[in-house]
This record gives C-alpha cells, sequence and structure tokens, in this order.
C-alpha cells in the first residue's frame, strides 16, 4: 500500500471533475477529501488542515476566492491551487491577490495538476539550496525557516511568494525575465503566464511596504531586485 503524501481538500462543484482530480491524487500516494459547494470546503480546509487545497473559483455558497481570503485573514497559509474557466482572465487575477499560488485552467491534464500539487509541496517543504539567509537593505529572508523579516518584523506570505522574492533575492542586481520567472518558481514556462508573475510581484511588494523599492521593474524585461 502506497503511504500517504498527506491530505489535499479539492473542493469542485463539477462531480465529474472533482472524481477525477481525486482518482489520480490518490493514485500518486495523496489522501483526498472532495467537497462540493464553498461552505463545506472553507469548513473543511479549517477542520482537517490539508496540505494543499484545490479550488475551483465558480462554487455555490461561496466562492473559492472567498474561502482563500477567509484563511489567510485567519492566519493560514495553506498552499492553494485554482481551477479556473480558460476565459476568465479577471477572476485569474483575483484569486492570486486573495493569496492563491497557482492556477490550472479547464479543461486541464489531471496529471499536470497532480505535478502542480507536488511541485508546490516540494517549494513549501524547504529549501533547496541548504538553507542560505539571504539580506538586502533591511529585507532578511531564510529559506530554512520559510520567514523573512523587514526591519525585524515578521511577513505572512504565501508559498508562491516567498519563494518569488527568495529567487529574487538570490541574486541581486540580476534582472530576470517573466518567463525565466515562471519557469524557475511555479515550475512551468508559458507566455500566457506572465501575467502570474506581475500579480505576484504586486503581491509581495505590498507586503514589503516601505521596503517595496527594492524589487525594481526592468521595462519591457521583467524585474530585480537591486538595493
Amino acid at each position: 500500500m502506497t503511504e500517504a503524501k498527506g491530505l489535499v481538500l479539492v473542493v469542485e462543484d463539477e462531480r465529474p471533475i472533482a472524481d477525477l482530480v481525486r482518482l489520480y491524487l490518490s493514485r500518486d500516494g495523496f489522501g483526498v477529501q472532495v467537497e462540493h459547494d464553498g461552505i463545506a470546503g472553507l469548513a473543511a480546509a479549517r477542520r482537517l488542515r490539508p496540505v494543499c487545497c484545490i479550488l475551483d473559483i465558480s462554487l455555490p455558497g461561496l466562492e473559492g476566492t472567498e474561502i482563500v481570503r477567509q484563511l489567510r485573514a485567519e492566519g493560514d497559509w495553506t498552499p492553494v491551487i485554482f481551477l479556473t474557466a480558460r476565459d476568465d482572465e479577471i477572476d485569474r487575477i483575483l484569486g492570486l491577490e486573495m493569496g492563491g499560488d497557482d492556477y490550472v485552467t479547464k479543461p486541464f491534464s489531471p496529471r499536470e495538476l497532480v505535478a502542480r500539487v507536488k511541485t508546490l509541496l516540494r517549494r513549501a517543504a524547504g529549501p533547496p539550496d541548504g538553507g542560505r539567509v539571504r539580506t538586502l537593505g533591511p529585507v532578511v529572508l531564510d529559506p530554512a525557516r520559510r520567514l523573512v523579516t523587514v526591519h525585524g518584523a515578521a511577513l505572512s506570505l504565501t508559498t508562491t511568494e516567498f519563494d518569488l522574492l527568495g529567487h529574487l533575492l538570490g541574486r541581486p542586481g540580476r534582472v530576470f525575465t517573466r518567463e525565466e520567472l515562471l519557469a524557475s518558481v511555479w515550475g512551468y514556462a508559458s507566455a500566457a503566464g506572465t501575467r502570474t508573475v506581475d500579480v505576484h510581484v504586486a503581491q509581495v511588494r505590498a507586503k514589503l511596504g516601505e521596503a517595496a523599492s527594492l524589487i525594481r521593474t526592468v521595462r519591457g524585461v521583467g524585474y530585480t531586485a537591486d538595493a
């Protein structure tokens, strides 16, 4: 019997899709809890403390974005992947701004979704580079502790926000294209996904407050962290 890799909460009102996601996650060794409406999904997230949540954005009772908003407001930074309709760019951006880590558009490959879950959990588990502490101006990022401070005050970041900031701080002054950041931080490359990078950079800047100017936009290219 395959050892469970942790519980994934799937909140999806389209039952065939939910059953397919459950099947592929279970085959890969994950425990799976499925809910079909937002209110039950939020209750399950609070009760079960899953390792990852997969949320449809359009749900009866309570939308996926509202589930994440409430969890983040409660200090719950469980990694979240949104399922969205292909043309709902506004919903995708809103989901990321609410604290989502990634999104997959419908129709999607269930194998790709499982791969995204595994990539997100690997990142959340710890640093790939031995935990080198990174400092730039008043910002200190400790990968081993998954902790970022500004002037000694801790910030609350999602898994993806943390990894994005860590990647930029890893090579101060180096200009990264959006495609490079998407490949290195999210683990996939797609020109259509570069808006995701912009949204997360904006979120990180907002949380850095007065230190936001350390992340600089290089027009027509991408981003750099530079004092």
